[in-house]
């Protein structure tokens, strides 16, 4: 166990890592092969090694510091940050991360790591142990755009329930990051609902609103008792924290 309480220090590594603590390539193979088998280090995936926890059998190292050593710009994003930082309803068994290095999704001690390529690349935090997680700001921004395939509406308006407050100013970089029309729209209509909680003034609507499509647009692809919004050019519910109000309903998890 010579290596073993810096190999825990470290949580996560590579065999790069294994090599600069040994010395030599070939004592890095035999030591993750001699450690492999006695338990104390499990493989993730390919060049990617945790340390196991003598008590407890798990892995030192959480899934966010896992996930953030899956590739060189892995950052955990949408709800996965939203857990990070502790503004999640529920927390889910899927890990997601944002990364221009592609990876197939995997599965590592009972969690599904997921890959999902960025729309933007800036707006990251970096965290202890190597963390990068998406800012706050990000990850709202970026579970707007892509409620419908992570997480739902309603877990999404749950999450904004529980922040205290946003950086406007942050928001609006991501949003112009993303040169999306509708997303200025959904972004208006959604945390419209947040203003006065999440403390963002009128002249963050009033910023959205400069770049709204001139389309019509819908909310997501269910229309049932949808209203037209025409301060924001959107079909929607009336009030979407109705939609959280009711608890389960017709739109979760959408």
């Amino acid at each position: 166990m010579k290596y073993y309480p810096e190999l825990v220090s470290l949580g996560c590594f590579s065999l790069e890592d294994l090599k600069s603590i040994t010395g030599s390539s070939e004592a890095a193979n035999a030591l993750s092969r001699a450690y492999r088998e006695k338990g104390y280090i499990q493989s993730v995936r390919k060049n990617l090694y945790v340390a196991i926890s003598m008590e407890t059998g798990q892995p030192v190292p959480t899934r966010y510091e896992i996930a953030s050593h899956i590739s060189e710009d892995a950052v955990v994003s949408y709800h996965s940050a939203f857990e990070y930082y502790g503004y999640a309803n529920q927390v889910f068994y899927d890990v997601y991360i944002t990364s221009l290095s592609r990876f197939h999704d995997f599965q590592f001690d009972g969690i599904t790591y997921r890959r999902v390529s960025p729309k933007i690349i800036s707006h990251i935090q970096q965290g202890p142990k190597g963390v990068r997680v998406s800012s706050l700001e990000r990850t709202v921004i970026e579970s707007i755009e892509r409620f419908e395939k992570i997480g739902g509406l309603e877990e999404l308006l749950r999450c904004l329930q529980l922040i205290p407050a946003l950086d406007e100013s942050q928001l609006l970089s991501c949003l112009e990051e993303y040169d999306n029309g509708f997303l200025y729209q959904k972004t208006g209509l959604i945390l419209s609902a947040f203003a006065q909680s999440l403390q963002l003034s009128s002249s963050f609507f009033e910023n959205c609103r400069k770049y709204l499509p001139t389309g019509k647009s819908y909310l997501y692809n269910r229309s049932k008792d949808f209203v037209f919004h025409k301060n924001w050019n959107i079909y929607a519910p009336a009030d979407v924290l109705t939609l959280i109000a009711k608890g389960v309903t017709d739109y979760d998890a959408i």
